[in-house]
């Protein structure tokens, strides 16, 4: 079983409209609304490939009830925990080819819903086999709650994919116990190391740093460019295939699910590497967020160019 980890979780509503007016009424028409956070985004296409997933954290008030019954009828089995706070919105607003989000900031987490929780998360993540913790933290929570939860996870002796930047993933990797994936795309990689633009060259040696020492996998997306990947004492450079991108929002997710997904299955080598980066190619070949067309996975994956840099 995968156990996904979404700790700050939405309802995201997406307004497409054909302009979007300032200081005036704006009437849509194409209104949709879908269980949203990034570790949610993970379930939904774990679930596509009939795996096993669990999707857990917080939720509270009406908008966590509508959460609630978007997992069961997608088959996905809840192991959120109620908490006092109100689950908050995410608003996106597309039009004109741009998109104008307004995200709110969500509940702030109580002290003893925050240990209540982790004693919660040990006992989920002994029935699993892999977790992938995605997203942000919610108020309320300290700044180590990730390293707390990663330690945990190490008692029991199930590995983690790690989604997240910035200090979280910094505090993350130099913390006692480091995360067996991290996905970080190419700004947020720049952002960690301190550093400006990294172009690919950069990113070669970047993934090498030793800040990444006991880390499995270091995947590096980098959109149309591909992908750089570090599994061990090797680099790997992959180029993606060409696509019409409808929507590329989850696509990160994606890919995180699409490794949970080829580790469950026991993929390794350059087999997991096409199977996890496939995922996030076929997101965004998709309106829908969190969506791929697994009709698509073996075109996609023997697409995928995997080379091994010396």
């Amino acid at each position: 079983m995968i156990l996904t980890i979404t700790l700050n979780p939405s309802v995201d509503i997406q307004y497409r409209l054909s302009e979007f007016n300032i200081d005036t009424v704006n009437r849509v028409t194409d209104v949709r609304k879908t269980a949203g956070g990034k570790g949610l985004n993970v379930a939904r296409v774990i679930r596509q490939f009939d795996e096993k997933v669990s999707a857990t954290g917080f939720l509270g008030g009406s908008l966590g009830d509508f959460i609630n019954s978007e997992l069961k009828r997608l088959n996905i089995e809840n192991g959120f925990m109620p908490v006092v706070g109100d689950t908050r919105n995410c608003i996106a607003m597309i039009h004109n080819g741009k998109q104008t989000e307004i995200l709110e900031d969500g509940p702030v987490i109580q002290q003893e819903e925050a240990s209540q929780f982790l004693r919660q998360f040990r006992e989920q993540a002994k029935q699993a086999n892999w977790i992938t913790i995605s997203g942000s933290l919610p108020k309320g929570l300290q700044e180590n709650y990730y390293e707390q939860m990663l330690a945990i996870a190490n008692e029991v002796g199930i590995p983690v994919l790690l989604d997240t930047k910035g200090d979280l993933l910094a505090r993350s990797l130099q913390g006692d116990t480091v995360p067996y994936l991290i996905k970080p795309n190419q700004d947020e990689l720049a952002d960690l190391l301190g550093e400006g633009k990294l172009d690919i060259e950069d990113v070669k040696v970047a993934v090498q740093s030793a800040l990444f020492d006991g880390v499995d996998w270091v995947v590096i997306t980098m959109g149309e460019q591909g992908a750089v990947v570090k599994h061990k004492d090797k680099v790997y450079r992959v180029h993606s295939p060409k696509i019409n991108a409808a929507n590329p929002v989850g696509s990160g997710d994606s890919v995180i699910a699409g490794f949970a997904t080829g580790l469950a299955r026991q993929l390794s080598g350059e087999k997991l590497i096409r199977f996890g980066l496939a995922m996030g190619v076929l997101n965004a070949m998709e309106e829908q967020t969190g969506y791929v067309d697994i009709t698509k996975v073996a075109w996609c994956t023997e697409q995928m160019k995997v080379e091994e840099w010396v």
